[in-house]
């Protein structure tokens, strides 16, 4: 079967195509329309569709909206309630709940040849849910999962076990209790914007200390019953609101350290309980809460699950796979796991040296392109890498990354300038899978940026740009198997420094979606000072762009 997977109402939306239970494609819509998240989730943007995405997908496979089997929308307005009802201060809410019912005729005219009647509503936490327990590498079967978010329906939470085709539904939280919330409401009050940095808050929390954990429990706890309390914190009482740009204090890393230890204390609660219910060896997790890779290294060191699995694209984006894997599910169709997070854009190289011969820019093709770059790294440049498909989430995993050297402190700092962000953000190390237990503890491997690991006392001073405050590090580990273009850049760095790993942080700049196409690509390397692009065999280098050297074709 043929199906296309949908996620709008909300916000990042996102389209993905699984082909006989195979995903085939999956991209967000923000790397089309160049909106960071795609969307505000407003009531008002909520009939906004993943068009470009949804088109790029079906274009991939070579179909049209006509050829569809089913489309799987990631929202069932049946099961939702109005928001007063739900205690939600959200009086246009309604909107949102009326668009979600016309989805399928508002679908059907962006995708023209569509049967709007074969579009089928999907619980969102459902989606969320099966994006992670069929989507999860390995022997998923059965696997048990925990969701967490700001909303859906009518709840924020489902815990659910996956048994063959089947979800079987076992807790959900009903709202306003919502952990997603709660953190949203936190990073409004720090002077963030809610529903898109809630991992600024997270960085921040490691400058802090959990002075405010036994006060903050009063308003956010577990139940002891597979849910929880988490609604009304009177923020102001821990530390004054910020207005957005202001400078932060103790107080307010303070707060932000207690408020990061109770979404812990919850979320293990949490999983002990699911675990006694169904004593699984493997938990998957999706929700918006999933990114908080902090959580997560607790849930892997100190819950009672032999292995934990997060789904890449693990907010809204995700739900639009999920979908689509729920509905291959229910139709007796077998999902198979994701190959892989790059399941968006890509180019051939003979698309991507005519992109570049367009722009009339000079460019070379080395002999190898990952030992050119490993060479311009060990020179202490930056290099933004461009290759293979796009990623789907939010996390850079070696096709849309800035690199630099991870032994120069100054590094980290370079590197928030020119993304223009805050000098408290970290940055990651991408490391050779089979070197990276040397050097991090924790869960190994690591391919999806999503556990924090302690860095190894010797390590801290041979690696500082990628050493967080706290001593620990967020990791991905490459396997040459997996990516071997990769892995052969980060062999020969090592070769020329000692150093098994670079870093590695998205090809963006502050408040922009990460890069996706070659355009993209060559606008943030002009307006930012990026030593060399590598654009599949191809490398641009800063020097000649601005001055001229060299001609707009390949040289050798």
């Amino acid at each position: 079967m043929r199906i296309l997977g949908i996620n709008a109402l909300f916000h990042d939306p996102a389209a993905a195509l699984v082909i006989d239970g195979r995903t085939v494609a999956a991209a967000e819509e923000e790397r089309f329309s160049r909106r960071k998240h795609g969307k505000r989730p407003l009531p008002f943007s909520a009939w906004e569709l993943p068009e470009q995405a949804a088109r790029w997908c079906l274009d991939h496979a070579g179909i049209r909206p006509q050829d569809l089997d089913l489309v799987g929308y990631s929202f069932d307005p049946a099961l939702a309630r109005p928001a007063e009802q739900l205690g939600l201060d959200d009086p246009w809410d309604h909107l949102r709940l009326t668009y979600a019912r016309e989805a399928p005729n508002f679908l059907a005219e962006v995708l023209p040849g569509l049967d709007p009647a074969r579009v089928r509503f999907v619980p969102h936490h459902v989606a969320h849910a099966a994006s992670a327990a069929f989507a999860a590498d390995g022997q998923s079967d059965p696997c048990s999962v925990l969701v967490l978010d700001g909303r859906g329906e009518a709840a924020s939470h489902l815990a659910a076990r996956r048994v063959g085709p089947r979800l079987e539904q076992l807790a959900a939280q009903e709202l306003p209790h919502s952990m997603g919330l709660v953190y949203e409401e936190l990073t409004q009050h720090l002077g963030f914007l809610r529903s898109s940095d809630e991992y600024k808050v997270m960085a921040m929390a490691s400058y802090g200390s959990p002075t405010s954990v036994a006060e903050l429990r009063r308003y956010v706890h577990p139940t002891g019953d597979g849910g929880f309390r988490a609604a009304g914190v009177p923020w102001a009482e821990f530390a004054p609101a910020l207005e957005p740009g202001r400078e932060w204090t103790p107080a307010h890393a303070d707060l932000a350290c207690s408020a990061q230890r109770v979404l812990e204390e919850v979320l293990l609660d949490l999983v002990r309980w699911l675990h006694g219910r169904t004593h699984d060896g493997l938990l998957t997790l999706a929700g918006g809460v999933a990114l908080n890779c902090v959580a997560n290294s607790r849930i892997a060191a100190e819950g009672p699950f032999d292995r934990v699995w997060v789904q890449p694209a693990a907010g809204d984006a995700g739900t639009a796979l999920g979908a689509a894997l729920h509905l291959a599910a229910s139709a007796g169709e077998q999902p198979e796991p994701m190959p892989g997070a790059d399941l968006g854009r890509g180019w051939s190289d003979g698309e991507l040296e005519a992109w570049l011969r367009g722009a009339a820019v000079p460019y070379e093709r080395p002999e190898d392109v990952a030992a050119e770059v490993a060479r311009e790294l060990a020179a202490d440049g930056i290099v933004a890498w461009f290759q293979g498909r796009s990623e789907f989430g939010p996390r850079a995993l070696g096709h849309r990354s800035l690199l630099a050297h991870p032994g120069r402190a100054r590094n980290l700092e370079r590197l928030n300038d020119v993304k223009g962000r805050e000098q408290f953000r970290p940055v990651a190390p991408m490391v050779l899978a089979d070197r990276a237990p040397k050097i991090f503890s924790g869960r190994h491997p690591s391919p999806y940026m999503l556990f924090v690991h302690e860095v190894a006392p010797e390590w801290r001073d041979r690696i500082p740009a990628v050493v967080h405050v706290d001593g620990t590090a967020r990791i991905q580990s490459v396997d040459p198997v997996d990516d071997p273009l990769t892995a052969r850049m980060l062999e020969r760095f090592e070769l020329l420094t000692g150093l098994p790993l670079v870093v590695n942080t998205s090809l963006n700049t502050a408040g922009r979606p990460m890069v996706d196409d070659v355009r993209d690509a060559l606008e943030c390397f002009g307006s930012a000072p990026i030593d060399l692009l590598a654009l599949g065999p191809f490398v641009v280098r800063r020097g000649d762009l601005f001055t001229g050297a060299g001609r707009s074709e390949a040289r050798a």
